[in-house]
């Protein structure tokens, strides 16, 4: 391998023994080792966050199946360019009698009439297609595809795992460099890596190469810093201020703080979070801490996730501006929220109760001499479209889950509750 080769590609594992971090999948009983040891390859997806291994595993998977591998980057690639390598793919079908992988890295790049060009090459086994993500695959892979293909999670390298790596590099560039470099304090190579192996392999590649005009041979934090302060991220979208910053911005539009709604999502913004992902939040929390009080939240928050997957950056900053601002200002209530919450735990305790009679459906003459729907009071035909009639199984009758919020379309809503359903709602 050339001298010019990066740290990270000298590092890089051939073997699933070499894998670090993913026992679950290269172990013993890892899922994939037996799959390769039963020669039962289907299409799959590696989810996962940066640097954990997915293209690695991929190649693996391919060179110990004996399986020709095609590699595509749907951020660069188009519905023509899978076309070509599906051709190829089943021209290489025949010569070896094994189907070709097709890897395509970051997968939810691809459109649905980009993913959907796949589908008939993988349901004829003309491909075995490994699909490499970072984002839910739930939400980013056509569900025709994703029932077509196995989901194998790919975990965050632990501390431990981060430091034998850091190891592993030092000991590879002394190797390779002729230098005697030693390392003090782990500690910021970890920090900046942000849990991505190959950033931290080259993170360890720059610092050494740094110092490796200096006579200085032990490593400190502070010589780490020195070196990758220019570069170090103001927000790591992998690492902890994922979670600190997210839950920052979603507290401040909870709490009516539209200014401080539009600052977290701005370090969001700079920081390259997925405004995908910004965006789902958006929607989860106009139902669940909006909801009633203002049910237009939801609606714009939805339009908003549309927008922005179709517009794209650098213009959907400004709809989700619009959007956080107009949630934050919102009235607020949770009570339909809480009134799910404590329906489910109330049927986890209570288990399967029988539907009463009167609400079940009857479309056979037996149901009916059974008396399935016999005394239903049928809301329409009734003045003002609603009849005083128990909704509940029997032993739970009365049982109230949903109360109104203190907001005024709740309290509209209140009133009405309390016309209706005097012994519910007082």
């Amino acid at each position: 391998m050339s001298s010019n080769t990066p740290l990270a590609e000298k590092l890089r594992p051939k073997t699933l023994d070499e894998v670090l971090g993913q026992e679950h999948l290269t172990g013993k009983n890892g899922t994939v080792r037996k799959m390769l040891e039963n020669d039962a390859l289907n299409s799959l997806i590696l989810w996962g966050p940066p640097g954990t291994g997915k293209t690695t595993l991929a190649e693996i998977i391919s060179e110990k199946s004996g399986r020709k591998f095609f590699k595509l980057s749907a951020v660069s690639s188009g519905v023509k360019d899978v076309r070509e390598v599906i051709e190829e793919a089943k021209k290489q079908n025949l010569f070896s009698g094994k189907s070709p992988i097709l890897f395509i890295d970051e997968i939810h790049r691809f459109n649905k009439s980009q993913q959907d060009s796949l589908l008939h090459a993988v349901e004829k086994g003309w491909i075995v297609l490994i699909g490499a993500t970072t984002e839910n695959p739930s939400f980013e892979v056509v569900s025709a595809l994703l029932s077509r293909s196995q989901v194998y999670v790919l975990k965050s390298l632990s501390f431990e795992k981060l430091e034998e790596l850091a190891e592993i590099s030092l000991n590879k560039f002394n190797e390779v460099e002729g230098t005697a470099f030693s390392i003090k304090d782990k500690e910021a190579f970890i920090q900046y890596s942000g849990g991505d192996a190959r950033k931290l392999i080259n993170s360890v590649e720059n610092v050494l190469n740094h110092f490796k005009s200096l006579k200085k041979k032990t490593i400190t934090n502070k010589d780490v810093l020195e070196v990758l302060q220019e570069t170090m991220a103001l927000y790591d979208k992998n690492g902890e201020q994922h979670y600190d910053i997210i839950s920052a911005f979603i507290k401040s539009m909870r709490g009516s703080d539209p200014n401080g709604a539009v600052y977290w999502l701005a370090r969001m913004l700079v920081g390259g979070e997925d405004i995908k992902f910004i965006a789902r939040r958006m929607v989860i929390l106009a139902s669940e801490d909006i909801g009633l009080a203002n049910p237009n939240a939801l609606i714009m928050a939805n339009n908003c996730f549309q927008a922005v997957n179709m517009i794209g950056n650098p213009e959907a900053r400004i709809i989700l501006s619009q959007t956080a601002v107009y949630l934050a200002v919102s009235p607020k209530s949770n009570s339909t929220y809480t009134a799910i919450n404590e329906a489910m735990s109330f049927v986890k305790k209570t288990g399967n109760l029988p539907v009463p009679l009167h609400l079940r459906n009857a479309p056979t003459k037996l149901m009916k001499d059974l008396d399935y729907g016999k005394d239903y009071g049928y809301a329409h035909s009734q003045a003002g479209n609603f009849v005083d009639q128990e909704f509940l199984p029997e032993d739970i009758k009365g049982t109230t889950f949903y109360t109104p919020g203190k907001n005024s379309t709740e309290n509209k809503i209140a009133e009405e509750l309390r016309k209706k359903w005097k012994d519910k709602y007082r």
